[in-house]
C-alpha cells in the first residue's frame, strides 16, 4: 500500500496557510516534483481534503 501525506481544513475548508503547511510537509516526506495531488472539494468548489502519494 503507497504512503500519503493527507491533510484536512481544521475549519471544514482549507485556508491558504493550511496549504502551504501541506506544500511543506510534502516537500520534507520527499514528494518528488511533479507529483500529482488528489483533492475533495465541496459543492461550492472549496479544497476541504488533499493527498498526496510519497515515494517508497
Amino acid at each position: 500500500m503507497p504512503r500519503t501525506l493527507k491533510f484536512t481544513g481544521e475549519a471544514k475548508n482549507m485556508t491558504v496557510e493550511e496549504l502551504e503547511s501541506f506544500v511543506k510537509a510534502a516537500r520534507a516526506a520527499g514528494a518528488p516534483d511533479g507529483s500529482h495531488i488528489t483533492a475533495v472539494v465541496s459543492t461550492s468548489g472549496k479544497v476541504k481534503e488533499i493527498e498526496v502519494e510519497l515515494p517508497g
